[in-house]
């Protein structure tokens, strides 16, 4: 399979188009963060940083924490571009992109989310960190891929009965697991598991109503919700497409989220970025033990 300059795009200098790096400039332990600005908070903890990159929100530094080698990567908001950069990222790894031709040997990427994130209970407390278990995606985007191997089915039908979510007119649910290993490394004290809800938008398709009313109450569907035990804790946009694709590429990914708002109480934490800190600290901790 050789890939053609319309469907693989490289910049003059031989970089992915998007994310601008060469083989070589990527470590295979990722953070992805959405703000721009929080690449520069994470890679302020790294002992040395020996690249950085950027072009249009998606700033990159590539650095050493503790003698390991980490990228950290801004994607913006949403799921549009967490589909590109996650294409890209294997793109670097997995792909011959001189000869367009994908490797004999696959490589894995560790793939660490730190995010921001809205709780859903009244007893999760501002600045608490969740750790997704599971995503629950309303993007579409994994249904662009053959993905059916990697979504949790019954999952997905047990939200559409137990909700009463009408599909059509709204999108079809899928539900997808993180890296169980990831996981394993990442619980404890401080962290809290559940399922992550990643919404296709940041008003109406998480339940926010301001000058135009809701055509569907998210939330109120939302509570309903559980399975074998398991509930739907955070809102979030990123996650589902992070762990879809990285299943689909062979890679592992976990969601860290910080609570910055607990939507239940309609409360906000103003002082967020207090909260961030510790749970980047903590994330590389952890990781990087």
């Amino acid at each position: 399979m050789k890939f053609s300059e319309s469907e693989l795009i490289l910049n003059p200098d031989g970089s992915t188009y998007h994310l601008h790096l060469k083989p070589g400039e990527l470590a295979h332990k990722i953070i992805t963060v959405g703000d721009p600005n929080r690449v520069a908070q994470v890679s302020r903890h790294f002992d040395s940083i020996e690249g950085r990159t950027a072009n249009r929100e998606i700033i990159t530094h590539t650095g050493f924490y503790r003698g390991e080698r980490i990228t950290v990567l801004s994607t913006g908001m949403g799921t549009g571009g967490v589909e590109i950069i996650m294409n890209e990222l294997d793109a670097l790894v997995n792909i011959d992109l001189k000869k367009r031709e994908p490797k004999d040997r696959h490589t894995r990427l560790q793939i660490i989310r730190l995010g921001t994130s809205g709780g859903l209970s009244p007893d999760m407390p501002l600045g608490s960190t969740v750790a997704a278990a599971i995503a629950l995606g309303m993007d579409g985007m994994l249904y662009f891929y053959d993905s059916k191997a990697v979504l949790e089915t019954e999952m997905a039908q047990a939200f559409v009965s137990q909700t009463d979510w009408a599909t059509p007119p709204l999108p079809h649910p899928y539900f997808v697991k993180g890296s169980g290993s990831l996981l394993q490394r990442f619980s404890g004290p401080g962290i809290q598991l559940g399922i992550t809800y990643t919404a296709p938008g940041f008003y109406a398709p998480q339940g926010r109503a301001l000058r135009y009313g809701l055509g569907v109450d998210t939330r109120e569907k939302i509570d309903r919700f559980s399975y074998k035990g398991q509930r739907i804790v955070n809102f979030e946009m990123e996650t589902a497409v992070i762990y879809g694709l990285a299943k689909l590429f062979g890679h592992e990914a976990l969601s860290l989220n910080c609570i910055i708002a607990n939507r239940a109480l309609g409360t906000f934490g103003a002082d967020y970025q207090n909260a961030v800190e510790k749970m980047i600290g903590s994330a590389l901790e952890r990781w990087i033990s």
